[in-house]
Protein backbone atom coordinates (compact mmCIF):
# COMPACT_ATOMS: atom_id res chain seq x y z
CA UNK A 1 0.00 0.00 0.00
CA UNK A 2 1.18 3.51 -0.83
CA UNK A 3 -0.03 6.49 1.31
CA UNK A 4 -1.83 9.24 -0.58
CA UNK A 5 -1.39 13.00 -0.25
CA UNK A 6 -4.58 13.11 1.83
CA UNK A 7 -3.17 10.72 4.44
CA UNK A 8 0.15 12.58 4.50
CA UNK A 9 -1.71 15.86 5.20
CA UNK A 10 -3.62 14.18 8.04
CA UNK A 11 -0.33 12.96 9.52
CA UNK A 12 1.27 16.38 9.05
CA UNK A 13 -1.55 17.95 11.02
CA UNK A 14 -1.04 15.31 13.72
CA UNK A 15 2.66 16.09 13.89
CA UNK A 16 1.84 19.76 14.51
CA UNK A 17 -0.37 18.78 17.41
CA UNK A 18 2.35 16.48 18.80
CA UNK A 19 4.89 19.28 18.51
CA UNK A 20 2.55 21.53 20.48
CA UNK A 21 2.79 19.21 23.48
CA UNK A 22 6.16 20.77 24.33
CA UNK A 23 4.37 24.07 24.79
CA UNK A 24 1.05 22.86 26.14
CA UNK A 25 1.25 19.38 27.77
CA UNK A 26 -2.56 19.17 27.85
CA UNK A 27 -2.47 18.62 24.06
CA UNK A 28 -1.20 15.07 24.68
CA UNK A 29 -4.67 13.57 24.90
CA UNK A 30 -5.78 15.56 21.87
CA UNK A 31 -2.81 14.21 19.89
CA UNK A 32 -3.51 10.63 21.01
CA UNK A 33 -7.17 10.96 20.10
CA UNK A 34 -6.39 12.48 16.72
CA UNK A 35 -3.88 9.77 15.77
CA UNK A 36 -6.26 7.03 16.88
CA UNK A 37 -8.96 8.64 14.71
CA UNK A 38 -6.63 8.67 11.70
CA UNK A 39 -5.67 5.03 12.35
CA UNK A 40 -9.35 4.03 12.58
CA UNK A 41 -10.01 5.89 9.32
CA UNK A 42 -7.23 3.97 7.56
CA UNK A 43 -8.46 0.64 8.97
CA UNK A 44 -12.02 1.34 7.82
CA UNK A 45 -10.70 2.38 4.41
CA UNK A 46 -8.72 -0.86 4.21
CA UNK A 47 -11.78 -2.95 5.06
CA UNK A 48 -14.15 -1.31 2.57
CA UNK A 49 -11.67 -1.01 -0.33
CA UNK A 50 -11.63 -3.63 -3.08
CA UNK A 51 -9.05 -6.33 -2.33
CA UNK A 52 -6.63 -7.54 -5.03
CA UNK A 53 -8.04 -11.08 -4.73
CA UNK A 54 -11.46 -9.70 -5.70
CA UNK A 55 -10.08 -8.77 -9.12
CA UNK A 56 -9.31 -11.15 -11.95
CA UNK A 57 -7.09 -10.14 -14.86
CA UNK A 58 -6.62 -11.99 -18.15
CA UNK A 59 -4.75 -11.00 -21.29
CA UNK A 60 -6.22 -11.93 -24.69
CA UNK A 61 -4.12 -11.79 -27.85
CA UNK A 62 -3.27 -13.83 -30.92
CA UNK A 63 -0.59 -16.42 -30.34
CA UNK A 64 0.84 -15.36 -33.72
CA UNK A 65 1.49 -11.63 -33.92
CA UNK A 66 2.12 -9.88 -37.23
CA UNK A 67 5.38 -8.15 -38.03
CA UNK A 68 5.13 -4.40 -38.66
CA UNK A 69 1.38 -4.33 -37.97
CA UNK A 70 -0.69 -2.99 -35.08
CA UNK A 71 -1.71 -6.10 -33.16
CA UNK A 72 -4.61 -5.75 -30.73
CA UNK A 73 -3.97 -6.73 -27.09
CA UNK A 74 -6.99 -6.92 -24.78
CA UNK A 75 -6.74 -7.08 -20.99
CA UNK A 76 -9.92 -8.23 -19.23
CA UNK A 77 -10.43 -6.98 -15.65
CA UNK A 78 -13.25 -8.57 -13.66
CA UNK A 79 -14.48 -6.92 -10.46
CA UNK A 80 -16.08 -9.47 -8.08
CA UNK A 81 -16.65 -6.93 -5.31
CA UNK A 82 -19.65 -4.70 -4.58
CA UNK A 83 -17.68 -1.48 -4.97
CA UNK A 84 -16.45 0.33 -8.03
CA UNK A 85 -12.88 1.47 -8.58
CA UNK A 86 -10.85 3.71 -10.86
CA UNK A 87 -7.58 2.14 -11.88
CA UNK A 88 -4.32 2.51 -13.76
CA UNK A 89 -3.04 -0.59 -15.55
CA UNK A 90 0.39 -1.38 -16.95
CA UNK A 91 0.87 -4.51 -19.02
CA UNK A 92 4.41 -5.86 -19.43
CA UNK A 93 4.66 -6.31 -23.20
CA UNK A 94 8.05 -7.25 -24.74
CA UNK A 95 10.40 -4.28 -24.65
CA UNK A 96 11.30 -4.84 -28.31
CA UNK A 97 7.74 -3.88 -29.35
CA UNK A 98 6.35 -0.43 -29.96
CA UNK A 99 3.04 0.24 -28.19
CA UNK A 100 0.43 2.97 -28.59
CA UNK A 101 -0.16 3.10 -24.80
CA UNK A 102 1.96 2.22 -21.78
CA UNK A 103 -0.48 3.10 -18.99
CA UNK A 104 -4.18 2.30 -19.41
CA UNK A 105 -6.87 4.10 -17.41
CA UNK A 106 -10.38 2.92 -16.68
CA UNK A 107 -13.34 2.66 -14.33
CA UNK A 108 -14.82 -0.62 -13.20
CA UNK A 109 -18.29 -0.87 -11.68
CA UNK A 110 -19.27 -3.44 -9.06
CA UNK A 111 -19.61 -6.97 -10.43
CA UNK A 112 -18.61 -5.74 -13.87
CA UNK A 113 -16.10 -6.56 -16.60
CA UNK A 114 -13.82 -4.02 -18.27
CA UNK A 115 -11.83 -4.46 -21.50
CA UNK A 116 -8.63 -2.44 -21.65
CA UNK A 117 -7.20 -2.38 -25.18
CA UNK A 118 -3.91 -1.31 -26.69
CA UNK A 119 -1.83 -2.21 -29.76
CA UNK A 120 1.73 -3.44 -30.11
CA UNK A 121 3.86 -3.23 -33.25
CA UNK A 122 6.66 -5.83 -33.42
CA UNK A 123 9.66 -4.85 -35.51
CA UNK A 124 11.41 -8.23 -35.69
CA UNK A 125 10.19 -11.78 -36.21
CA UNK A 126 10.88 -14.49 -33.63
CA UNK A 127 9.86 -15.68 -30.15
CA UNK A 128 8.91 -13.22 -27.40
CA UNK A 129 7.33 -13.26 -23.94
CA UNK A 130 4.70 -11.03 -22.35
CA UNK A 131 5.27 -10.43 -18.63
CA UNK A 132 2.76 -9.91 -15.82
CA UNK A 133 0.03 -7.27 -15.53
CA UNK A 134 0.15 -4.55 -12.86
CA UNK A 135 -2.81 -2.58 -11.55
CA UNK A 136 -2.98 0.41 -9.22
CA UNK A 137 -6.10 1.97 -7.71
CA UNK A 138 -6.96 4.41 -4.92
CA UNK A 139 -8.78 3.27 -1.78
CA UNK A 140 -12.42 4.19 -1.27
CA UNK A 141 -11.63 7.00 1.21
CA UNK A 142 -8.47 7.99 -0.71
CA UNK A 143 -6.07 7.41 2.20
CA UNK A 144 -3.83 4.97 0.35
CA UNK A 145 -3.21 3.43 -3.07
CA UNK A 146 -3.18 -0.32 -3.65
CA UNK A 147 -0.90 -1.93 -6.17
CA UNK A 148 -1.04 -5.55 -7.25
CA UNK A 149 0.69 -7.78 -9.77
CA UNK A 150 -1.13 -10.57 -11.60
CA UNK A 151 0.63 -13.51 -13.28
CA UNK A 152 -0.30 -13.25 -16.96
CA UNK A 153 3.02 -14.07 -18.60
CA UNK A 154 2.79 -15.93 -21.90
CA UNK A 155 4.90 -16.65 -24.95
CA UNK A 156 4.09 -15.36 -28.44
CA UNK A 157 5.59 -15.72 -31.88
CA UNK A 158 5.98 -12.83 -34.30
CA UNK A 159 5.23 -14.00 -37.82
CA UNK A 160 5.21 -12.19 -41.16
CA UNK A 161 2.19 -9.96 -41.57
CA UNK A 162 -0.76 -12.38 -41.36
CA UNK A 163 -3.10 -9.43 -40.69
CA UNK A 164 -2.68 -8.41 -44.35
CA UNK A 165 -3.78 -11.91 -45.31
CA UNK A 166 -6.92 -11.59 -43.19
CA UNK A 167 -7.60 -8.15 -44.65
CA UNK A 168 -7.25 -9.55 -48.18
CA UNK A 169 -9.64 -12.38 -47.34
CA UNK A 170 -12.29 -10.00 -46.01
CA UNK A 171 -12.03 -7.59 -48.95
CA UNK A 172 -12.05 -10.46 -51.46
CA UNK A 173 -15.30 -11.77 -50.03
CA UNK A 174 -16.85 -8.31 -50.26
CA UNK A 175 -15.47 -7.65 -53.75
CA UNK A 176 -13.55 -4.62 -52.49
CA UNK A 177 -9.96 -5.52 -53.38
CA UNK A 178 -9.66 -2.27 -55.33
CA UNK A 179 -9.51 -0.50 -51.95
CA UNK A 180 -5.98 -1.81 -51.41
CA UNK A 181 -4.96 -1.21 -55.02
CA UNK A 182 -5.42 -4.70 -56.45
CA UNK A 183 -6.77 -5.00 -59.96
CA UNK A 184 -9.06 -7.66 -61.33
CA UNK A 185 -7.13 -9.64 -63.91
CA UNK A 186 -9.49 -12.27 -65.28
CA UNK A 187 -8.95 -12.08 -69.04
CA UNK A 188 -11.27 -14.31 -70.98
CA UNK A 189 -10.34 -15.89 -74.27
CA UNK A 190 -6.64 -16.38 -73.61
CA UNK A 191 -6.56 -19.66 -71.73
CA UNK A 192 -7.93 -23.16 -72.17
CA UNK A 193 -10.15 -23.56 -69.10
CA UNK A 194 -13.82 -23.18 -70.06
CA UNK A 195 -15.66 -20.29 -68.40
CA UNK A 196 -18.96 -19.52 -70.20
CA UNK A 197 -20.92 -19.24 -73.48
CA UNK A 198 -22.01 -15.96 -75.06
CA UNK A 199 -23.05 -14.53 -78.42
CA UNK A 200 -20.37 -14.45 -81.08
CA UNK A 201 -18.84 -11.01 -81.82
CA UNK A 202 -17.10 -9.87 -84.98
CA UNK A 203 -13.84 -9.52 -83.04
CA UNK A 204 -13.89 -13.12 -81.77
CA UNK A 205 -11.63 -15.78 -83.22
CA UNK A 206 -13.44 -18.15 -85.56
CA UNK A 207 -12.14 -21.18 -83.66
CA UNK A 208 -13.98 -19.99 -80.51
CA UNK A 209 -17.39 -20.78 -82.02
CA UNK A 210 -19.19 -23.56 -80.15
CA UNK A 211 -21.02 -25.40 -82.94
CA UNK A 212 -23.31 -27.45 -80.72
CA UNK A 213 -24.56 -24.36 -78.88
CA UNK A 214 -24.86 -22.52 -82.22
CA UNK A 215 -27.05 -25.31 -83.62
CA UNK A 216 -29.31 -25.33 -80.57
CA UNK A 217 -29.83 -21.55 -80.44
CA UNK A 218 -29.86 -20.84 -84.16
CA UNK A 219 -27.23 -18.09 -83.93
CA UNK A 220 -23.43 -18.01 -83.56
CA UNK A 221 -22.33 -18.76 -79.97
CA UNK A 222 -18.73 -18.35 -78.79
CA UNK A 223 -17.05 -20.09 -75.88
CA UNK A 224 -15.01 -18.01 -73.43
CA UNK A 225 -12.06 -19.43 -71.58
CA UNK A 226 -9.94 -18.24 -68.70
CA UNK A 227 -6.36 -19.05 -67.90
CA UNK A 228 -5.52 -22.37 -66.30
CA UNK A 229 -5.53 -22.44 -62.52
CA UNK A 230 -2.91 -25.08 -61.79
CA UNK A 231 0.28 -23.10 -62.33
CA UNK A 232 3.53 -22.95 -60.39
CA UNK A 233 4.76 -19.92 -58.42
CA UNK A 234 8.13 -19.90 -56.63
CA UNK A 235 9.22 -17.19 -54.18
CA UNK A 236 13.02 -16.97 -53.96
CA UNK A 237 14.20 -14.72 -51.12
CA UNK A 238 17.72 -13.39 -50.73
CA UNK A 239 18.64 -13.25 -47.01
CA UNK A 240 22.16 -11.92 -47.55
CA UNK A 241 23.68 -8.65 -46.41
CA UNK A 242 22.01 -6.48 -49.06
CA UNK A 243 18.59 -7.23 -47.53
CA UNK A 244 19.53 -5.88 -44.11
CA UNK A 245 19.17 -2.08 -44.59
CA UNK A 246 15.96 -0.79 -43.01
CA UNK A 247 13.28 1.23 -44.75
CA UNK A 248 11.35 2.90 -41.98
CA UNK A 249 10.98 0.46 -39.09
CA UNK A 250 11.43 -2.75 -41.08
CA UNK A 251 14.33 -4.27 -42.99
CA UNK A 252 14.07 -4.92 -46.73
CA UNK A 253 14.03 -8.63 -45.94
CA UNK A 254 10.87 -8.20 -43.86
CA UNK A 255 9.07 -6.45 -46.70
CA UNK A 256 10.07 -9.28 -49.05
CA UNK A 257 8.85 -11.94 -46.62
CA UNK A 258 5.51 -10.19 -46.03
CA UNK A 259 4.99 -9.85 -49.78
CA UNK A 260 5.89 -13.46 -50.60
CA UNK A 261 3.53 -14.71 -47.91
CA UNK A 262 0.58 -12.65 -49.13
CA UNK A 263 1.39 -13.66 -52.73
CA UNK A 264 1.36 -17.30 -51.67
CA UNK A 265 -2.08 -16.89 -50.11
CA UNK A 266 -3.51 -15.17 -53.20
CA UNK A 267 -2.00 -17.78 -55.52
CA UNK A 268 -3.41 -20.56 -53.32
CA UNK A 269 -6.90 -19.08 -53.68
CA UNK A 270 -6.37 -19.01 -57.44
CA UNK A 271 -5.65 -22.75 -57.41
CA UNK A 272 -1.92 -22.42 -58.12
CA UNK A 273 0.99 -24.34 -56.62
CA UNK A 274 3.31 -22.20 -54.49
CA UNK A 275 6.83 -22.89 -53.28
CA UNK A 276 9.65 -21.20 -51.40
CA UNK A 277 13.43 -20.97 -51.45
CA UNK A 278 15.55 -18.82 -49.13
CA UNK A 279 19.29 -18.44 -49.60
CA UNK A 280 22.37 -16.48 -48.66
CA UNK A 281 25.77 -18.02 -49.44
CA UNK A 282 23.92 -21.34 -49.64
CA UNK A 283 20.33 -22.59 -49.82
CA UNK A 284 18.69 -22.32 -46.41
CA UNK A 285 15.05 -23.34 -46.97
CA UNK A 286 13.29 -25.11 -49.79
CA UNK A 287 9.60 -25.99 -50.06
CA UNK A 288 8.57 -27.67 -53.30
CA UNK A 289 5.49 -26.16 -54.97
CA UNK A 290 2.19 -27.50 -53.66
CA UNK A 291 -1.41 -26.32 -53.74
CA UNK A 292 -3.87 -25.80 -50.89
CA UNK A 293 -3.89 -23.73 -47.72
CA UNK A 294 -1.69 -26.29 -46.01
CA UNK A 295 1.19 -25.06 -48.16
CA UNK A 296 0.51 -21.48 -47.07
CA UNK A 297 0.81 -22.49 -43.41
CA UNK A 298 4.01 -24.41 -44.13
CA UNK A 299 5.45 -21.26 -45.70
CA UNK A 300 4.33 -19.25 -42.69
CA UNK A 301 6.19 -21.56 -40.31
CA UNK A 302 9.26 -21.57 -42.54
CA UNK A 303 9.44 -17.77 -42.75
CA UNK A 304 8.60 -16.57 -39.24
CA UNK A 305 12.14 -16.97 -37.92
CA UNK A 306 14.21 -16.26 -41.05
CA UNK A 307 16.85 -13.55 -40.51
CA UNK A 308 19.40 -11.82 -42.71
CA UNK A 309 23.00 -13.03 -42.77
CA UNK A 310 26.09 -10.80 -43.15
CA UNK A 311 27.35 -12.64 -46.23
CA UNK A 312 27.21 -12.19 -49.99
CA UNK A 313 24.31 -13.97 -51.70
CA UNK A 314 25.34 -16.80 -54.02
CA UNK A 315 22.86 -16.52 -56.89
CA UNK A 316 24.52 -19.25 -58.93
CA UNK A 317 24.21 -21.87 -56.19
CA UNK A 318 20.64 -20.93 -55.28
CA UNK A 319 19.23 -20.76 -58.81
CA UNK A 320 21.09 -23.87 -59.93
CA UNK A 321 19.58 -25.73 -56.99
CA UNK A 322 16.13 -24.42 -57.93
CA UNK A 323 16.53 -25.48 -61.56
CA UNK A 324 17.50 -28.96 -60.43
CA UNK A 325 14.59 -29.33 -57.97
CA UNK A 326 11.86 -27.65 -60.01
CA UNK A 327 11.66 -28.81 -63.63
CA UNK A 328 8.16 -27.55 -64.45
CA UNK A 329 7.79 -24.10 -66.01
CA UNK A 330 7.10 -21.63 -63.20
CA UNK A 331 6.85 -17.98 -62.38
CA UNK A 332 10.00 -17.51 -60.28
CA UNK A 333 10.00 -14.32 -58.25
CA UNK A 334 13.41 -13.40 -56.86
CA UNK A 335 13.41 -10.85 -54.03
CA UNK A 336 16.84 -9.25 -53.77
CA UNK A 337 18.65 -5.92 -53.96
CA UNK A 338 21.05 -4.35 -56.45
CA UNK A 339 24.13 -2.20 -55.98
CA UNK A 340 26.43 -2.06 -58.98
CA UNK A 341 26.53 -3.70 -62.39
CA UNK A 342 29.68 -5.66 -61.53
CA UNK A 343 28.13 -7.03 -58.32
CA UNK A 344 24.92 -7.92 -60.18
CA UNK A 345 26.60 -9.88 -63.01
CA UNK A 346 26.09 -13.28 -61.31
CA UNK A 347 22.41 -12.43 -60.83
CA UNK A 348 22.01 -11.36 -64.48
CA UNK A 349 23.75 -14.45 -65.84
CA UNK A 350 21.78 -16.93 -63.73
CA UNK A 351 18.43 -15.19 -64.18
CA UNK A 352 18.98 -15.16 -67.96
CA UNK A 353 19.72 -18.90 -67.84
CA UNK A 354 16.54 -19.38 -65.80
CA UNK A 355 14.52 -17.55 -68.49
CA UNK A 356 15.17 -20.36 -70.97
CA UNK A 357 12.72 -22.63 -69.14
CA UNK A 358 10.84 -20.44 -66.63
CA UNK A 359 9.35 -16.97 -66.35
CA UNK A 360 11.68 -15.08 -63.96
CA UNK A 361 10.71 -11.86 -62.20
CA UNK A 362 13.34 -9.88 -60.26
CA UNK A 363 11.82 -7.75 -57.50
CA UNK A 364 13.83 -5.03 -55.75
CA UNK A 365 12.75 -2.52 -53.11
CA UNK A 366 13.61 1.07 -53.93
CA UNK A 367 15.22 3.05 -51.13
CA UNK A 368 13.39 6.38 -50.60
CA UNK A 369 16.45 7.88 -48.91
CA UNK A 370 18.56 7.48 -52.06
CA UNK A 371 15.71 8.68 -54.30
CA UNK A 372 15.20 11.77 -52.13
CA UNK A 373 18.92 12.58 -52.05
CA UNK A 374 19.06 12.40 -55.84
CA UNK A 375 16.38 15.09 -56.12
CA UNK A 376 17.37 17.40 -53.26
CA UNK A 377 18.79 20.77 -54.27
CA UNK A 378 22.26 20.89 -52.64
CA UNK A 379 23.15 23.91 -50.50
CA UNK A 380 26.71 22.93 -49.52
CA UNK A 381 29.61 20.82 -50.78
CA UNK A 382 28.60 17.83 -48.65
CA UNK A 383 25.08 17.83 -50.12
CA UNK A 384 26.57 18.03 -53.64
CA UNK A 385 28.67 14.94 -52.94
CA UNK A 386 25.67 13.07 -51.47
CA UNK A 387 23.50 13.88 -54.48
CA UNK A 388 26.21 12.78 -56.89
CA UNK A 389 26.58 9.42 -55.11
CA UNK A 390 22.79 8.93 -55.02
CA UNK A 391 22.47 9.67 -58.75
CA UNK A 392 25.31 7.27 -59.50
CA UNK A 393 23.60 4.49 -57.51
CA UNK A 394 20.29 5.08 -59.27
CA UNK A 395 22.01 5.05 -62.69
CA UNK A 396 23.75 1.76 -61.85
CA UNK A 397 20.43 0.33 -60.71
CA UNK A 398 18.71 1.31 -63.98
CA UNK A 399 21.54 -0.26 -65.99
CA UNK A 400 21.17 -3.56 -64.08
CA UNK A 401 17.39 -3.60 -64.54
CA UNK A 402 17.68 -2.78 -68.25
CA UNK A 403 20.26 -5.56 -68.67
CA UNK A 404 17.94 -8.03 -66.96
CA UNK A 405 15.08 -6.97 -69.24
CA UNK A 406 17.21 -7.47 -72.36
CA UNK A 407 17.96 -11.00 -71.18
CA UNK A 408 14.28 -11.93 -70.90
CA UNK A 409 13.88 -11.25 -67.18
CA UNK A 410 10.91 -9.23 -65.90
CA UNK A 411 11.70 -6.62 -63.25
CA UNK A 412 9.89 -4.63 -60.58
CA UNK A 413 11.48 -1.73 -58.70
CA UNK A 414 8.92 -0.27 -56.29
CA UNK A 415 8.80 1.48 -52.88
CA UNK A 416 8.43 -0.73 -49.82
CA UNK A 417 4.89 0.43 -49.02
CA UNK A 418 3.72 -0.62 -52.51
CA UNK A 419 5.67 -3.86 -52.78
CA UNK A 420 2.89 -6.34 -51.95
CA UNK A 421 0.29 -4.69 -54.19
CA UNK A 422 2.72 -4.33 -57.11
CA UNK A 423 3.92 -7.94 -56.97
CA UNK A 424 0.41 -9.38 -56.69
CA UNK A 425 -0.87 -7.18 -59.52
CA UNK A 426 2.05 -8.35 -61.66
CA UNK A 427 1.25 -11.98 -60.86
CA UNK A 428 -2.43 -11.47 -61.73
CA UNK A 429 -1.48 -9.70 -64.95
CA UNK A 430 0.86 -12.52 -66.03
CA UNK A 431 -1.70 -15.14 -65.09
CA UNK A 432 -4.44 -13.30 -66.96
CA UNK A 433 -2.29 -13.10 -70.09
CA UNK A 434 -1.48 -16.79 -69.88
CA UNK A 435 2.23 -15.94 -69.72
CA UNK A 436 3.08 -18.37 -66.93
Amino acid sequence: MIPTLRLLLFLLLGSIIVAGITIQPSLLWLAIGYLVLVAVLVIIDYVVTVKPNELEIERINDSKLSLGANNLITVLITNRSQRKLTFLLRDEYPYQFNADATILKGELAAYDLHEARYHVRPLQRGDYTFGDTNIRYASLLRTFTRQARYPTSTSVKVYPNVLDVRKYDILARKGLLFEIGLRAARIFGTGTEFERLREYNADDEFRRINWKATARRGKPIAAEYETERSQYIMSVIDTGRLMRPPIGDLAKLDYAINTSLLLSYVATLKGDHTGLLTFADDVRTYLSPKSGKGQFYRMLEALYNVHFEPVEADYAKALAYLSLKNKRRSLIIVFTDLVTLDAAKPLIANMARLAQRHLPLCVVVSDPNITNLAHVKPDNSGAVYQRAVAEMLLDERRVVLDTLNRNGVLTLDVPADKLSVSVINKYLELKGRGAI
